[in-house]
């Protein structure tokens, strides 16, 4: 069942006024998201938008041999699946990457709370900002910074999503989404964990210092959360304070 107070894990749903929100009942509906599901595909016609509470979801860029590169990384703050426009089509690929839930809601209802410009439709053009400055950075970092600060802000974009310090991941994964290979993500963990920044087990990593990693990171980071950071603040004024 859906209530006011689960949809309302989501941050883009929170910010909503209660009669907005109550609107979208009729169409919102509550859906487990397992990791490794694909939400749509590059070229899918969109069927449905995704509001994520405590599942992260990763928006790929998939080759034609089958290798992969993170453009962007959506979590309880935001929406994945925004698409405005009839016939419009996926240009990337979103799979969940760490399991939990989330509200669905029908394209095509979205696009028509759109159309009449209202509290929805301009939450939803803050974040599509907040996004555009997620992905520049990810192109920025990914000409420009080393491999220590790529693993940095990619662990630190879903400690920002998470609900707690630990991160379920494989450096398998880890390698795939950041477009390089299997053994520099072994040898980068290992420094950040001699440096007690991180503590990994297998399959989990654990952030036991985060202003270490943010340094670690550097500018790699910065201007995506600073993005984030004033999406967040133009959608809950209480953060000015």
């Amino acid at each position: 069942m859906i209530s006011i107070t689960g949809a309302q894990q989501n941050e883009l749903l929170r910010a909503l006024s209660r009669a907005d929100l109550e609107r979208l009942f009729c169409q919102l509906e509550l859906v487990t998201l397992p990791a490794g599901k694909h939400l749509f595909d590059f070229g899918d016609k969109i069927e449905y938008t995704y509001f994520p509470t405590n599942a992260i979801v990763s928006l790929l860029y998939v080759m034609e041999d089958g290798a992969t590169t993170e453009i962007a990384v959506v979590g309880r703050e935001g929406v994945a699946g925004v698409a405005l426009y009839d016939g419009e089509r996926a240009t990337c690929t979103a799979v969940v990457q760490s399991a939990g839930y989330g509200y669905r809601l029908k394209t095509s209802f979205l696009r028509e709370v759109f159309s009449e410009g209202g509290a929805l439709a301009q939450l939803l053009m803050r974040y599509t900002s907040a996004m555009f400055a997620q992905m520049a950075q990810n192109v920025v970092g990914g000409r420009h910074c080393s491999i220590e600060q790529k693993l940095c802000r990619w662990l630190l974009d879903r400690l920002d999503r998470s609900l707690s310090n630990e991160l379920k991941v494989t450096q398998d994964t880890m390698a795939n989404m950041l477009g390089v290979r299997r053994e520099s993500i072994t040898v980068t963990a290992r420094k950040l964990q001699d440096e007690g920044l991180i503590q990994y087990r297998r399959g989990t990593v654990e952030v036991l210092d985060r202003e270490g990693l943010e340094a670690a990171a550097g500018n790699c980071y910065k201007a995506a959360r600073a993005g984030f950071e004033q999406f967040r603040r133009a959608i809950n004024p209480s953060l000015h304070n």
